[in-house]
């Protein structure tokens, strides 16, 4: 997917701007508050259907107005061309358009702009919580396997209403629950399986990335299930009943599941500096782009906030060579040009600058 134009109204501090990008590469410079990182908050929305910034959606919103809007024209790797965009309310109604076809169902958007993302936070991937290890892995399952979402709304269903039994106090053996309990172990099972599957492919991917980016050490990628090692799932659930139904929630399954990034043999968040981890969230970043590729056929979009604050100036060319190379649109915001010096040598790129939430192109 190529994004050929990027339209946004009354985000934040813009109240109106049109952005034609580089089918390669797209620079977008201004000050601090500028609203260049606007931009590239604005084209996430089309990917994920919310900010990178903030959990509250009318913040996003320019002051004195209802709701904001973002378009684009779009073309897909056939070279045909599809028109999407992203409207949200101050009542936190959103509505999605698809070549003008008006939906509720933001899966059906966020499916067709396979969008990435690069920023100060981005060590959150290795140092937060594994929920945020999973939402990596899902993103990467969801844009490669059809039938992904499905099983993935399915199995919160089940998990939400056994965990609903647990807080009951209800006995999940008896034979009224059996059918619950099945239906959770099914899908449970089969989302593991997937995620595991996912990771095996993607491990090798990052080793070679790893070999750039992190010289100094041998890495691993495994994937931890979210119950004992040497037990099923079916037996693990049996085994901490007693204790789920005191805590009122389940203990085990996917939902507790987690990535473990090893370096030399340690858990990478316990050896690495903190620019050491953003070389690694780079090198997983680059492998799961390349293994997008490889699975869909598909090219994805990069998004690249702050990228002089977060890594050397040599680790930003590898970076960006990386994916362009993979034939990737990449968006990249910088303070100065000083910043990014190397991007000289690419003839296919276009600047622009951001003042005043005015956004002219150089």
């Amino acid at each position: 997917m190529k994004l050929d134009k990027v339209q946004l109204t009354n985000f934040r501090n813009i109240s109106s701007a049109t952005l034609s990008p580089s089918p390669a590469l797209t620079i977008i410079r201004g000050v601090n508050g500028s609203g260049k990182s606007s931009l590239v908050e604005s084209i996430f929305y089309l990917g994920f259907g919310r900010s990178f910034r903030t959990s509250k959606h009318t913040s996003v919103i320019k002051t004195g107005e209802d709701e904001f809007s973002v378009f684009a024209s779009c073309r897909n790797e056939d070279n045909e061309k599809l028109n999407v965009g992203f409207q949200r309310r101050r009542n936190d109604t959103f509505t999605c358009s698809i070549n003008g076809e008006h939906s509720n169902k933001l899966s059906d958007l966020v499916s067709l702009v396979p969008v990435q993302l690069f920023t100060p936070q981005s060590t959150d991937l290795i140092l937060g919580s594994p929920s945020e290890r999973r939402r990596f892995c899902d993103w990467g399952l969801f844009h490669v396997e059809h039938d992904f979402q499905t099983l993935s709304v399915q199995f919160s269903k089940f998990l939400k209403h056994r965990n609903a039994l647990l807080k009951q106090q209800s006995d999940l053996s008896a034979p009224q629950n059996q059918y619950w309990e099945q239906c959770f172990l099914e899908r449970a099972e089969a989302l593991s399986a997937k995620r595991e599957e996912y990771i095996s492919k993607l491990a090798p991917i990052f080793e070679k990335y790893a070999t750039t980016f992190l010289t100094e050490y041998e890495v691993s990628l495994n994937y931890y299930k979210g119950w004992e090692k040497d037990a099923s799932l079916a037996e693990s659930l049996v085994k901490k009943r007693e204790y789920d139904g005191k805590i009122g929630h389940t203990t085990s399954g996917p939902h507790k599941a987690d990535i473990k990034l090893k370096v030399n043999g340690v858990n990478a968040q316990e050896l690495l500096s903190r620019g050491q981890l953003r070389m690694a969230v780079a090198a997983l970043q680059m492998a799961q782009t390349e293994l997008f590729n490889t699975l869909t056929n598909r090219k994805s979009i990069f998004l690249l906030d702050d990228v002089g604050a977060e890594l050397d100036a040599d680790k930003r060319e590898l970076f960006i060579d990386g994916l362009l190379d993979m034939d990737t649109q990449v968006f990249v915001t910088a303070i100065e040009s000083s910043q990014l010096e190397f991007i000289q040598k690419y003839n296919e790129k276009k600047m622009f600058h951001v003042e005043h939430g005015s956004v002219k192109e150089e």
